[in-house]
């Protein structure tokens, strides 16, 4: 897989997985947490129009941890 697609398909999934925390009540800082997250993701576009795709997929790589921490405290990642 290249690289715009690798990025490409971690946008789809973050968007997938921020539409999956809707449904919750972020409790304290979460709220802050995800909008960190969703600008880390903004900031992922901007870089993949710049062609700059390390510093992009840098950016969404940190985006689905900060997001991945939430949805990890809202048990909505499982261990298998």
């Amino acid at each position: 897989m290249d690289t715009i697609k690798r990025i490409n398909k971690d946008l789809e999934l973050f968007a997938k997985n921020i539409k999956e925390i809707e449904s919750i009540k972020l409790i304290g800082e979460e709220e802050k947490i995800v909008e960190m997250a969703e600008n880390y993701r903004d900031d992922t576009r901007y870089y993949l129009e710049q062609k700059d795709y390390i510093t992009s997929f840098g950016c969404i790589t940190y985006a689905h941890g900060l997001l991945d921490a939430v949805r990890l405290q809202h048990n909505l990642i499982i261990d298998e």
